[in-house]
């Protein structure tokens, strides 16, 4: 998993990782939310999540505080990082701008 997340966020596309916990009721809000921005900017980007109770350590590496919170990469630098839920018309936005 460690090596082919490295290679996913090293990609000229973006990649929006959502960093979420399944005990999370926002980030259970953020998943219509995610499907929606994906059926929208469809292969320009890609979304993954990652479970902060299984990744530990991703979470910690990536200092992540709280869930939901989403860190956007692009060429294996962050572009974008922002904690809580987001609407699917900002967050299309952000994704559009990245391409």
């Amino acid at each position: 998993m460690a090596a082919t997340f490295q290679t996913l966020i090293n990609g000229e596309k973006p990649v929006l990782v959502d960093f979420t916990a399944t005990w999370c009721g926002p980030c259970k809000m953020m998943k219509p939310i995610l499907e929606e921005v994906k059926s929208k900017i469809g292969e320009k980007a890609t979304i993954i999540k990652i479970d902060i109770d299984e990744s530990p350590q991703a979470a910690s590496f990536y200092q992540v505080q709280s869930v939901p919170t989403l860190i956007l990469f692009k060429g294996g630098q962050v572009v974008w990082r922002q904690s809580g839920v987001i609407p699917a018309a900002q967050l299309t936005g952000i994704l559009e701008s990245a391409v």
